[in-house]
């Protein structure tokens, strides 16, 4: 007995949130951020669908799916001590001023 199987899972923009906001990491064109939901198709007809777990970049151009850079202001808490709030290198694991674990 021979079974021929096409399907697969696929990435949909669903919605949205703000349009031109970066750019492609695989062709450079302008990207959107979007809510997007994953799709099981099996022979091309969609059986299931559920939502992805946050928003990511997509490229109208060549359709790729990626993650959205890091905002400015969670790199910059990450590079200061939670305790007093000067700026710490990022390979240190003690705040030099006051000593406390980052």
């Amino acid at each position: 007995m021979f079974f021929f199987f096409a399907g697969g899972l696929e990435q949909q923009a669903t919605q949205i949130l703000k349009k031109g906001v970066g750019r492609c990491i695989a062709c450079g064109s302008r990207a959107d951020l979007v809510e997007y939901e994953k799709v099981l198709k099996l022979f091309f007809v969609p059986v299931w669908r559920w939502p992805g777990k946050g928003p990511l970049m997509h490229c109208d151009n060549c359709k790729l799916f990626f993650p959205p850079p890091p905002e400015k202001e969670a790199l910059e808490a990450a590079l200061r001590c939670q305790f007093c709030a000067r700026e710490v290198d990022p390979s240190f694991r003690f705040c030099p001023s006051c000593g406390y674990a980052l």
